[in-house]
């Protein structure tokens, strides 16, 4: 019986690397199988329910209709085993595992190298993967448990469990030499004539509300996805912008970065669907982020019977 049900757990996870990688081909190459190999699970997988799990398209190979009314059900038995699996080591005095994290750009340059480098000392038997995108995708991979828990932007539009981390102050970032450069705060009247330099879409969420907030449009010019790309662009006399002050910590010579009047800031946080469900890797991850974060240990959830609120740590206070 264990024999069948491994079997079948191990197609579960073929199926789930083909929805992943869209291709049979590069599904067989990640998994180490042969194409037939991956066919023959999935064509088994479908004759044992009687249905059809995936269709061809012309962007490649996807989820039926029943497929994805299954699928939910199929991921949630192998997270089950995977958690089981953790928690077997644990009894034995192991801790192993494989942790998905989703991340973006500022986080995965400026904290996760040293937190992960840190983590592995500590739990070397534990693999940590990062999906890095935007916050939509982030909050996106969560819910549908493709990743295990992520950093994402507040406030959460999933009905995610959040534990605040940091307030990062929003930036105007000018021109070395620009005429306000020297200004102590930047205002919409300092900017409102200026070409602007847009945070792609997925990144402009604090920036356009700001903008918002003032009930003015920016005279956009450019929208680019990297932050990088966006402070040459600035450097170069293109435009002005505006982005996180942890952001601009590797920020090149050549800008001037000024707070904004009024005030704005972006909060970070951790977010799982379920904090308390999290696997044993994944919550020993949590752990570690927050204490290197400097956070208290106490969760602030987003859910029907919230804690007691953190702490957040307010950046260069």
């Amino acid at each position: 019986m264990a024999g069948v049900l491994n079997m079948t757990l191990a197609k579960y996870e073929i199926l789930g690397k083909v929805v992943e990688t869209g291709n049979l081909t590069k599904a067989a190459e990640q998994l180490n199988l042969t194409q037939s190999a991956v066919s023959r699970a999935i064509l088994s997988l479908e004759q044992e329910m009687g249905i059809q799990l995936l269709v061809r398209g012309r962007s490649g190979v996807r989820l039926s209709h029943d497929g994805e009314r299954l699928w939910g059900y199929m991921k949630e038995m192998l997270h089950l085993q995977k958690k089981m699996m953790q928690e077997a080591d644990q009894i034995k005095g192991l801790i192993s595992g494989t942790v998905t994290i989703g991340t973006f750009t500022s986080i995965s340059i400026h904290w996760l190298p040293d937190i992960l480098h840190r983590f592995q000392e500590k739990y070397p038997l534990i693999e940590i993967r990062l999906l890095d995108g935007h916050y939509h995708d982030i909050e996106r991979w969560i819910a549908d448990g493709t990743a295990d828990f992520g950093f994402v932007n507040m406030p959460s539009s999933h009905g995610l469990e959040t534990a605040m981390l940091i307030r990062d102050q929003m930036m105007c970032v000018l021109p070395a030499g620009h005429e306000h450069a020297m200004k102590s705060e930047i205002s919409l009247q300092d900017i409102a004539d200026e070409p602007f330099i847009m945070p792609a879409k997925g990144c402009d969420t604090d920036v356009r509300a700001w903008f918002d907030g003032q009930r003015a449009v920016p005279r956009t010019r450019f929208e680019l996805e990297d932050d990088h790309a966006i402070m040459a662009m600035v450097r170069s006399g293109l435009g002005v912008s505006i982005l996180p002050e942890t952001i601009l910590a590797s920020a090149p010579a050549g800008l001037a970065a000024r707070p904004l009047a009024p005030k704005a800031s972006r909060s970070i946080a951790l977010a799982a669907v379920s904090f308390k469900k999290c696997s044993p890797a994944a919550a020993k991850a949590i752990a570690c982020i927050m204490e290197m974060m400097g956070t208290h240990q106490r969760l602030s959830y987003k859910s029907k019977n919230p804690c007691a609120v953190m702490q957040a740590k307010q950046v260069n206070e």
